[in-house]
Protein backbone atom coordinates (compact mmCIF):
# COMPACT_ATOMS: atom_id res chain seq x y z
CA UNK A 1 0.00 0.00 0.00
CA UNK A 2 1.12 3.24 -0.91
CA UNK A 3 2.49 5.67 2.12
CA UNK A 4 0.89 8.69 0.19
CA UNK A 5 -2.52 9.73 1.31
CA UNK A 6 -5.05 8.64 -0.77
CA UNK A 7 -6.25 12.27 -1.72
CA UNK A 8 -6.06 11.61 -5.36
CA UNK A 9 -7.88 9.06 -7.75
CA UNK A 10 -4.69 8.77 -9.73
CA UNK A 11 -5.10 7.63 -13.63
CA UNK A 12 -3.12 4.11 -13.71
CA UNK A 13 0.17 6.04 -15.68
CA UNK A 14 4.11 7.31 -14.69
CA UNK A 15 5.33 9.46 -16.79
CA UNK A 16 9.42 9.49 -17.15
CA UNK A 17 10.15 12.38 -19.35
CA UNK A 18 8.60 14.99 -21.42
CA UNK A 19 9.33 16.46 -24.78
CA UNK A 20 7.10 20.11 -25.89
CA UNK A 21 3.68 19.04 -26.44
CA UNK A 22 4.18 14.86 -25.58
CA UNK A 23 4.44 12.96 -22.46
CA UNK A 24 6.53 9.63 -22.04
CA UNK A 25 5.42 6.79 -20.23
CA UNK A 26 7.48 4.80 -17.57
CA UNK A 27 5.94 1.60 -20.00
CA UNK A 28 7.57 3.24 -23.17
CA UNK A 29 3.83 4.68 -24.30
CA UNK A 30 3.80 8.20 -25.91
CA UNK A 31 0.90 10.55 -24.96
CA UNK A 32 -0.33 13.81 -26.24
CA UNK A 33 -0.77 16.35 -23.19
CA UNK A 34 -3.49 18.53 -23.34
CA UNK A 35 -3.79 18.83 -19.33
CA UNK A 36 -0.88 20.25 -19.27
CA UNK A 37 -0.09 19.52 -15.50
CA UNK A 38 -4.11 21.63 -15.19
CA UNK A 39 -2.74 24.64 -17.10
CA UNK A 40 0.60 24.82 -15.76
CA UNK A 41 3.26 23.53 -18.79
CA UNK A 42 2.23 26.27 -20.54
CA UNK A 43 5.63 26.49 -22.58
CA UNK A 44 5.69 22.09 -23.05
CA UNK A 45 7.54 19.94 -21.13
CA UNK A 46 11.72 20.25 -21.02
CA UNK A 47 11.28 24.03 -23.12
CA UNK A 48 14.49 24.50 -23.58
CA UNK A 49 15.08 28.14 -22.46
CA UNK A 50 13.06 26.82 -19.21
CA UNK A 51 15.86 23.91 -18.77
CA UNK A 52 19.01 26.31 -19.53
CA UNK A 53 17.75 29.26 -17.00
CA UNK A 54 16.77 26.62 -13.79
CA UNK A 55 20.18 25.01 -14.72
CA UNK A 56 22.49 28.51 -14.63
CA UNK A 57 20.50 29.70 -11.47
CA UNK A 58 20.89 26.05 -9.96
CA UNK A 59 24.54 25.99 -10.34
CA UNK A 60 24.67 29.30 -8.76
CA UNK A 61 22.30 29.96 -5.46
CA UNK A 62 19.34 27.98 -4.82
CA UNK A 63 17.59 29.66 -2.07
CA UNK A 64 18.09 32.56 0.27
CA UNK A 65 15.11 33.93 1.96
CA UNK A 66 13.29 36.99 1.40
CA UNK A 67 15.19 38.72 4.34
CA UNK A 68 17.03 40.03 1.94
CA UNK A 69 17.22 41.24 -2.06
CA UNK A 70 16.66 38.60 -4.92
CA UNK A 71 17.71 40.66 -7.67
CA UNK A 72 15.79 38.49 -10.20
CA UNK A 73 12.40 38.37 -8.10
CA UNK A 74 12.87 42.22 -8.67
CA UNK A 75 13.08 41.62 -12.32
CA UNK A 76 10.13 39.59 -12.60
CA UNK A 77 7.91 41.76 -10.35
CA UNK A 78 8.88 44.65 -12.66
CA UNK A 79 8.06 42.78 -15.73
CA UNK A 80 4.95 41.86 -14.61
CA UNK A 81 3.93 44.97 -13.52
CA UNK A 82 4.89 46.49 -16.82
CA UNK A 83 3.09 43.66 -18.69
CA UNK A 84 -0.21 44.28 -16.60
CA UNK A 85 -2.17 46.73 -14.53
CA UNK A 86 -0.59 45.91 -11.45
CA UNK A 87 2.04 47.93 -9.57
CA UNK A 88 2.91 46.03 -7.02
CA UNK A 89 3.73 42.37 -6.33
CA UNK A 90 4.24 39.65 -4.06
CA UNK A 91 5.54 35.93 -4.63
CA UNK A 92 4.40 32.62 -3.13
CA UNK A 93 4.37 29.20 -4.14
CA UNK A 94 1.12 28.51 -5.43
CA UNK A 95 -2.52 29.65 -6.74
CA UNK A 96 -4.04 28.95 -3.55
CA UNK A 97 -1.49 31.19 -1.77
CA UNK A 98 -1.85 34.18 -4.63
CA UNK A 99 -5.20 33.79 -3.45
CA UNK A 100 -5.04 33.97 -0.02
CA UNK A 101 -2.78 37.21 -0.89
CA UNK A 102 -5.67 38.92 -2.29
CA UNK A 103 -8.13 38.70 0.43
CA UNK A 104 -5.30 39.53 3.20
CA UNK A 105 -4.91 42.77 0.69
CA UNK A 106 -8.64 43.57 0.58
CA UNK A 107 -8.86 43.51 4.23
CA UNK A 108 -5.60 45.10 4.88
CA UNK A 109 -6.33 47.37 2.23
CA UNK A 110 -9.73 48.59 4.61
CA UNK A 111 -7.42 48.45 7.61
CA UNK A 112 -5.15 50.86 6.09
CA UNK A 113 -7.30 53.66 4.89
CA UNK A 114 -9.67 53.41 8.01
CA UNK A 115 -12.49 50.93 7.03
CA UNK A 116 -11.40 47.84 9.29
CA UNK A 117 -15.25 46.78 9.11
CA UNK A 118 -14.79 46.25 5.71
CA UNK A 119 -13.77 41.98 5.48
CA UNK A 120 -16.37 40.20 3.62
CA UNK A 121 -16.11 39.13 0.01
CA UNK A 122 -18.71 38.79 -2.42
CA UNK A 123 -17.83 35.58 -4.72
CA UNK A 124 -19.44 33.77 -7.16
CA UNK A 125 -21.02 30.31 -7.54
CA UNK A 126 -19.32 27.59 -9.43
CA UNK A 127 -16.47 28.69 -8.29
CA UNK A 128 -12.91 27.63 -7.31
CA UNK A 129 -9.78 29.56 -5.64
CA UNK A 130 -8.07 26.57 -4.38
CA UNK A 131 -7.62 24.10 -1.21
CA UNK A 132 -6.85 26.45 1.68
CA UNK A 133 -9.59 26.65 4.89
CA UNK A 134 -10.29 29.80 2.91
CA UNK A 135 -9.97 29.62 -0.31
CA UNK A 136 -12.38 26.47 -0.11
CA UNK A 137 -14.55 28.88 2.03
CA UNK A 138 -14.63 31.24 -0.88
CA UNK A 139 -15.21 28.42 -3.76
CA UNK A 140 -18.21 27.12 -1.52
CA UNK A 141 -17.95 23.91 -3.69
CA UNK A 142 -19.49 21.07 -1.19
CA UNK A 143 -17.43 18.31 -2.44
CA UNK A 144 -14.25 20.47 -1.13
CA UNK A 145 -16.17 22.05 2.30
CA UNK A 146 -17.32 18.45 3.61
CA UNK A 147 -15.46 17.49 6.56
CA UNK A 148 -13.72 20.80 7.04
CA UNK A 149 -16.16 22.71 8.75
CA UNK A 150 -17.46 25.27 9.73
CA UNK A 151 -16.26 26.93 6.74
CA UNK A 152 -14.05 30.17 7.55
CA UNK A 153 -16.84 33.00 7.24
CA UNK A 154 -16.49 36.47 5.11
CA UNK A 155 -18.12 34.96 1.95
CA UNK A 156 -21.35 36.11 0.33
CA UNK A 157 -21.95 34.20 -2.81
CA UNK A 158 -23.44 34.98 -5.59
CA UNK A 159 -24.72 33.36 -9.07
CA UNK A 160 -21.60 33.68 -11.81
CA UNK A 161 -22.22 36.08 -14.19
CA UNK A 162 -25.07 38.18 -12.86
CA UNK A 163 -23.94 41.64 -12.05
CA UNK A 164 -27.44 43.10 -10.25
CA UNK A 165 -26.75 39.63 -7.83
CA UNK A 166 -23.59 41.37 -6.94
CA UNK A 167 -24.17 44.76 -6.13
CA UNK A 168 -27.01 43.79 -3.93
CA UNK A 169 -24.54 41.89 -1.80
CA UNK A 170 -22.57 44.65 -1.52
CA UNK A 171 -23.05 45.93 2.12
CA UNK A 172 -21.22 48.13 5.02
CA UNK A 173 -18.98 44.87 5.80
CA UNK A 174 -17.95 44.44 1.96
CA UNK A 175 -14.06 44.87 1.80
CA UNK A 176 -13.93 43.25 -2.39
CA UNK A 177 -15.69 41.31 -5.05
CA UNK A 178 -13.76 37.95 -5.91
CA UNK A 179 -13.92 36.13 -9.28
CA UNK A 180 -12.53 34.11 -12.43
CA UNK A 181 -12.86 35.77 -15.89
CA UNK A 182 -13.11 31.93 -16.84
CA UNK A 183 -14.34 29.62 -14.04
CA UNK A 184 -11.86 26.94 -14.96
CA UNK A 185 -12.15 24.08 -12.28
CA UNK A 186 -16.36 24.58 -12.56
CA UNK A 187 -16.25 23.95 -16.56
CA UNK A 188 -14.66 26.19 -18.75
CA UNK A 189 -17.37 29.33 -18.06
CA UNK A 190 -16.36 32.72 -19.62
CA UNK A 191 -17.33 35.78 -18.20
CA UNK A 192 -19.23 38.14 -20.17
CA UNK A 193 -17.28 41.42 -21.31
CA UNK A 194 -20.54 43.58 -19.72
CA UNK A 195 -20.26 41.21 -16.61
CA UNK A 196 -16.63 42.33 -15.65
CA UNK A 197 -17.12 45.86 -16.70
CA UNK A 198 -20.29 46.00 -14.77
CA UNK A 199 -18.23 44.57 -11.43
CA UNK A 200 -15.67 47.19 -12.29
CA UNK A 201 -18.05 50.22 -11.52
CA UNK A 202 -19.36 48.38 -8.72
CA UNK A 203 -16.35 48.23 -6.70
CA UNK A 204 -15.61 51.85 -7.68
CA UNK A 205 -19.02 52.72 -6.64
CA UNK A 206 -18.68 51.15 -2.89
CA UNK A 207 -15.07 52.05 -2.72
CA UNK A 208 -14.14 48.24 -2.45
CA UNK A 209 -11.88 46.53 -4.50
CA UNK A 210 -12.44 44.07 -7.66
CA UNK A 211 -9.96 40.98 -7.80
CA UNK A 212 -9.38 38.19 -10.57
CA UNK A 213 -8.35 35.07 -9.67
CA UNK A 214 -6.01 34.18 -13.31
CA UNK A 215 -4.46 31.39 -11.72
CA UNK A 216 -5.90 29.23 -14.38
CA UNK A 217 -6.98 31.97 -17.28
CA UNK A 218 -3.27 33.51 -17.13
CA UNK A 219 -0.03 33.77 -17.83
CA UNK A 220 -1.20 33.50 -22.29
CA UNK A 221 -4.00 30.46 -21.69
CA UNK A 222 -6.71 33.03 -23.33
CA UNK A 223 -4.97 34.39 -26.08
CA UNK A 224 -4.32 37.25 -23.89
CA UNK A 225 -1.64 37.36 -21.23
CA UNK A 226 -4.51 37.76 -18.81
CA UNK A 227 -8.30 36.84 -19.71
CA UNK A 228 -9.76 40.26 -18.23
CA UNK A 229 -7.69 42.00 -21.21
CA UNK A 230 -10.35 40.79 -23.52
CA UNK A 231 -12.79 43.16 -21.34
CA UNK A 232 -10.92 46.27 -21.45
CA UNK A 233 -11.21 46.42 -17.20
CA UNK A 234 -8.40 45.96 -14.72
CA UNK A 235 -8.59 44.99 -11.25
CA UNK A 236 -7.13 46.07 -7.96
CA UNK A 237 -5.80 42.82 -7.32
CA UNK A 238 -5.00 39.68 -9.14
CA UNK A 239 -3.93 36.16 -8.41
CA UNK A 240 -1.40 34.69 -10.93
CA UNK A 241 0.40 30.75 -10.62
CA UNK A 242 0.07 27.81 -12.65
CA UNK A 243 1.87 28.98 -15.92
CA UNK A 244 4.12 31.62 -14.33
CA UNK A 245 6.84 29.05 -13.82
CA UNK A 246 6.07 26.85 -16.58
CA UNK A 247 6.14 23.67 -14.10
CA UNK A 248 8.23 25.11 -11.19
CA UNK A 249 6.02 26.42 -8.18
CA UNK A 250 5.44 29.72 -7.72
CA UNK A 251 2.62 32.05 -7.52
CA UNK A 252 1.96 36.02 -7.21
CA UNK A 253 -0.29 38.37 -5.68
CA UNK A 254 -0.59 42.06 -8.33
CA UNK A 255 -1.68 44.83 -7.39
CA UNK A 256 -2.32 48.08 -7.75
CA UNK A 257 0.04 50.41 -5.39
CA UNK A 258 -3.11 51.98 -3.64
CA UNK A 259 -4.39 48.10 -2.93
CA UNK A 260 -1.69 47.97 -1.80
CA UNK A 261 -1.18 50.32 0.63
CA UNK A 262 -1.47 48.00 3.65
CA UNK A 263 1.23 45.54 2.51
CA UNK A 264 3.72 46.70 4.26
CA UNK A 265 6.89 45.22 6.37
CA UNK A 266 5.84 41.91 8.54
CA UNK A 267 2.39 42.18 7.20
CA UNK A 268 2.49 39.05 4.88
CA UNK A 269 5.22 36.72 4.01
CA UNK A 270 6.62 33.31 2.47
CA UNK A 271 9.61 31.44 2.92
CA UNK A 272 10.07 30.19 0.03
CA UNK A 273 7.97 32.55 -2.34
CA UNK A 274 10.11 33.86 -5.65
CA UNK A 275 12.96 32.71 -4.12
CA UNK A 276 16.08 32.40 -6.70
CA UNK A 277 15.22 29.37 -8.66
CA UNK A 278 11.50 30.27 -9.12
CA UNK A 279 12.76 33.67 -10.33
CA UNK A 280 15.26 32.67 -12.39
CA UNK A 281 11.95 30.42 -14.14
CA UNK A 282 9.91 32.93 -14.24
CA UNK A 283 11.83 35.43 -16.06
CA UNK A 284 12.76 32.58 -18.72
CA UNK A 285 8.20 31.95 -19.16
CA UNK A 286 8.19 36.32 -19.72
CA UNK A 287 10.92 35.95 -22.36
CA UNK A 288 9.24 33.60 -24.33
CA UNK A 289 5.42 34.94 -23.42
CA UNK A 290 6.62 38.40 -23.91
CA UNK A 291 8.17 37.87 -27.36
CA UNK A 292 6.51 39.02 -30.28
CA UNK A 293 3.90 37.34 -32.04
CA UNK A 294 3.63 34.62 -29.55
CA UNK A 295 0.29 35.41 -28.12
CA UNK A 296 -1.00 36.27 -31.57
CA UNK A 297 0.21 32.20 -31.98
CA UNK A 298 -1.54 30.85 -29.39
CA UNK A 299 -4.55 32.79 -30.38
CA UNK A 300 -4.40 31.53 -33.81
CA UNK A 301 -4.00 27.78 -32.44
CA UNK A 302 -6.88 28.49 -30.11
CA UNK A 303 -9.00 29.86 -33.03
CA UNK A 304 -8.01 26.68 -35.11
CA UNK A 305 -8.48 24.14 -32.12
CA UNK A 306 -12.01 25.40 -31.61
CA UNK A 307 -13.00 25.29 -34.78
CA UNK A 308 -12.07 21.70 -35.19
CA UNK A 309 -13.96 20.90 -32.07
CA UNK A 310 -16.89 22.20 -33.09
CA UNK A 311 -16.80 19.84 -35.94
CA UNK A 312 -16.84 17.21 -33.67
CA UNK A 313 -19.52 18.50 -31.96
CA UNK A 314 -21.77 18.44 -35.04
CA UNK A 315 -20.56 14.78 -35.97
CA UNK A 316 -20.46 13.36 -32.79
CA UNK A 317 -23.93 14.51 -31.15
CA UNK A 318 -24.39 11.65 -29.17
CA UNK A 319 -20.55 12.47 -27.28
CA UNK A 320 -20.54 15.83 -27.21
CA UNK A 321 -23.09 18.79 -27.06
CA UNK A 322 -20.84 22.46 -27.28
CA UNK A 323 -17.32 23.90 -26.86
CA UNK A 324 -16.93 26.46 -24.37
CA UNK A 325 -13.68 28.72 -23.36
CA UNK A 326 -11.19 31.13 -25.27
CA UNK A 327 -7.75 30.81 -26.51
CA UNK A 328 -6.00 27.52 -25.93
CA UNK A 329 -8.50 27.14 -22.42
CA UNK A 330 -11.30 25.26 -24.14
CA UNK A 331 -14.13 22.72 -22.72
CA UNK A 332 -15.78 20.05 -24.35
CA UNK A 333 -19.78 19.77 -22.82
CA UNK A 334 -20.51 16.14 -22.88
CA UNK A 335 -23.43 14.14 -23.37
CA UNK A 336 -21.66 11.36 -21.54
CA UNK A 337 -20.07 11.62 -18.58
CA UNK A 338 -17.12 13.18 -18.56
CA UNK A 339 -15.23 10.79 -17.25
CA UNK A 340 -15.73 8.12 -20.13
CA UNK A 341 -14.71 10.67 -22.69
CA UNK A 342 -11.52 11.17 -20.80
CA UNK A 343 -11.11 7.71 -20.59
CA UNK A 344 -11.40 6.91 -24.05
CA UNK A 345 -8.86 9.24 -24.63
CA UNK A 346 -6.17 8.74 -22.42
CA UNK A 347 -7.11 5.00 -23.87
CA UNK A 348 -5.94 6.43 -27.53
CA UNK A 349 -3.10 8.15 -26.62
CA UNK A 350 -4.24 12.27 -25.88
CA UNK A 351 -4.12 13.38 -22.04
CA UNK A 352 -7.35 16.02 -20.61
CA UNK A 353 -8.76 16.48 -17.57
CA UNK A 354 -12.32 16.49 -16.37
CA UNK A 355 -13.62 19.86 -15.20
CA UNK A 356 -17.22 20.94 -13.51
CA UNK A 357 -20.53 21.10 -15.82
CA UNK A 358 -19.69 17.51 -17.30
CA UNK A 359 -17.23 19.14 -19.31
CA UNK A 360 -13.87 17.94 -20.36
CA UNK A 361 -10.78 20.37 -20.47
CA UNK A 362 -8.32 20.94 -23.58
CA UNK A 363 -5.54 22.68 -22.13
CA UNK A 364 -2.18 22.25 -24.60
CA UNK A 365 0.62 23.62 -24.10
CA UNK A 366 0.66 27.04 -25.50
CA UNK A 367 3.52 26.20 -28.03
CA UNK A 368 1.15 23.43 -29.45
CA UNK A 369 1.70 22.66 -33.51
CA UNK A 370 -0.93 22.59 -36.33
CA UNK A 371 0.03 19.09 -36.74
CA UNK A 372 -0.28 18.44 -32.84
CA UNK A 373 -4.34 19.95 -32.85
CA UNK A 374 -4.76 17.77 -35.86
CA UNK A 375 -3.89 14.04 -33.99
CA UNK A 376 -5.59 15.52 -30.97
CA UNK A 377 -8.78 15.86 -33.15
CA UNK A 378 -8.13 12.60 -34.91
CA UNK A 379 -7.99 10.92 -31.44
CA UNK A 380 -11.53 12.38 -30.13
CA UNK A 381 -13.11 11.61 -32.91
CA UNK A 382 -11.53 8.15 -32.33
CA UNK A 383 -12.81 8.15 -29.16
CA UNK A 384 -16.24 9.46 -29.57
CA UNK A 385 -17.05 6.60 -32.45
CA UNK A 386 -15.71 4.30 -29.64
CA UNK A 387 -18.06 5.34 -27.26
CA UNK A 388 -20.93 5.32 -29.70
CA UNK A 389 -19.89 1.38 -30.88
CA UNK A 390 -18.69 3.16 -34.00
CA UNK A 391 -15.93 1.42 -35.69
CA UNK A 392 -12.74 3.94 -34.43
Amino acid sequence: MSALMPTYARSDLAFERGDGAWLYGTEGRRFLDFGSGIAVTGLGHAHPHLVAALRGQAEKLWHCSNLYHIPAQERLAERLCAASFAERAFFCNSGAEAVEACLKLARKYHDATGHPERWRVVVAANAFHGRTLATIAAGGQPKHLQGFGPAVDGFDRVPFGDAEAAAAAVGPETAAILVEPIQGEGGIVVADDAYLRALRGIADAHGILLLFDEVQSGMGRSGRLFAHEWAGVTPDGMAVAKGLGGGFPIGACLATAAAAVGMTAGSHGSTFGGNPLASAVGNAVLDVMLAEGFLATVRARGEDLRARLEALVERHPGVLTAVRGRGLLLGLVCAVPNTDLVAALQENGLLAVPGGGNVVRMLPPLIVGEEEIATAVDIIDRACRTLTGQTP
